[in-house]
């Protein structure tokens, strides 16, 4: 037997720890930790939606009748109708408002994309009775005019 000079020791020991290396590195895996986030920015919401009043005609001192609210919806989106404000306005100037009294009762509806008719909420319209003379109120036009915050 031939005796290995350092060349060859040296030949061997890098051959050796090649094949140990090739078949150990089947089990060799790195490890790490990490963190990380992202966004997009939300609609900015605030669409607006067209809200109606609707109220039979005919309505005299004393008398009271109901108010249907609705809303219509012509965004790509949904949106919730919440609380509800309501105020009557009259054509004629003698014709107070102060003569009626109109409430607006809420639902929180969520009124669809593109949906109409949608019912957010009802009251009643009063036209109250008074000790003046309210004849200017005959023929006048009373509007119901509602908003939402």
């Amino acid at each position: 037997m031939k005796k290995l000079s350092i060349k060859g020791k040296v030949a061997v020991a890098v051959t050796t720890a090649g094949l140990v290396g090739i078949g150990g590195g089947a089990f060799a895996y790195w490890t790490t930790t990490g963190s990380g986030s992202g966004n997009a920015a939300a609609s900015a919401g605030g669409q607006t939606v067209t809200l109606h009043a609707t109220f039979t005609g005919g309505l005299t001192p004393g008398q009271s009748q109901s108010v249907a609210y609705t809303a219509d919806n012509a965004n790509d989106t949904s949106t919730v109708v919440g609380a509800l404000s309501a105020s009557v306005s009259t054509s004629n100037a003698q014709c107070l408002p102060s003569w009626f009294t109109v409430s607006a009762n809420t639902s929180n509806s969520t009124v669809a994309a593109h949906a109409s008719g949608v019912s957010v909420g009802s009251g009643t319209l009063a036209f109250n009775d008074s000790a003046a003379d309210q004849d200017a109120c005959k023929g006048a036009t009373i509007t119901v005019s509602v908003t939402s915050n």
